[in-house]
């Protein structure tokens, strides 16, 4: 992925440039936040670099920068019992606030896709722990 283009921020020190994977990780960070979101669906690369033991903090993600804008798509595993719409429509807002916060670019939209369904396993019930027993000798 290139850097956005030279001119993006100009100063009398030089210019600011942001990588494509810096806006990458703000949104995966911003989606990962909103609740009933369980986690990131990444693909065969993100699966590839978990084995590896490596943490990919822009798994999901996918940006497309121009000069002034970004346009992102997340792809999400959400908790089962969340509202999807209220969920996708969280992970817009914080999405979009992160980023144009923090890079000043403008955000035109945010696609959020839901890959999967996590169901918490049934918490088991604590086994009561046995009393000592006295043995007399």
């Amino acid at each position: 992925m290139n850097t956005l283009a030279p001119d993006f921020v100009r100063t009398e020190m030089g210019s600011i440039q942001i990588a494509p994977e810096v806006i990458e990780i703000i949104a995966g960070l911003a989606t990962v936040e909103v609740p009933g979101v369980a986690g990131m669906s990444g693909g065969f690369a993100g699966g590839i670099s978990e084995l590896l033991g490596l943490k990919n903090l822009s798994k999901g993600v996918k940006v497309d920068v121009g000069q002034r804008e970004a346009a992102v798509d997340v792809s999400i595993i959400i908790e089962f019992g969340s509202k999807i719409p209220e969920v996708a429509s969280g992970i817009q807002q914080n999405v979009k606030n992160a980023i144009e916060s923090m890079t000043g670019l403008h955000v035109v939209e945010v696609n959020v896709h839901v890959h999967d369904v996590h169901i918490k396993a049934a918490e088991k019930p604590v086994e009561e722990e046995e009393a000592p027993v006295n043995r007399v000798k």
